[in-house]
């Protein structure tokens, strides 16, 4: 049996993956070793649909994600500026404000 390919995504690294990921980082999200994702496609009990391309497994990122449970993603990952960003702007203005509620 291998090892893991690395430790467990955190929800951020989660929420940033590309439209489709490998069977690794499949793997690392739900914090199993690839040898045993490979053994739970070829049951067909992996917990999420996998594409087969050639001899390469793709897995989509929404299934994966619905399958962790994350079923809506959050507007922002991170804060939109820092303190710096906010000491920065010229006018010390808050982005969202406009002349006329101000």
């Amino acid at each position: 049996m291998s090892p893991r390919s690395g430790p467990p995504l955190g929800f951020a690294e989660a929420l940033d993956l590309p439209l489709s990921v490998d069977l690794r980082t499949a793997a690392r999200a739900f914090g199993i070793c690839p040898a045993t994702a490979y053994k739970l496609i070829h049951l067909g009990a992996f917990p999420c649909p996998v594409l087969r391309l050639g001899r390469r497994f793709r897995i989509p990122t929404a299934y994966l994600l619905r399958a962790l449970g994350i079923e809506e993603l959050p507007v922002y990952a991170v804060p939109l500026e820092s303190e710096a960003g906010a000491e920065a702007r010229p006018d010390n203005t808050h982005p969202h404000t406009t002349e006329a509620s101000a």
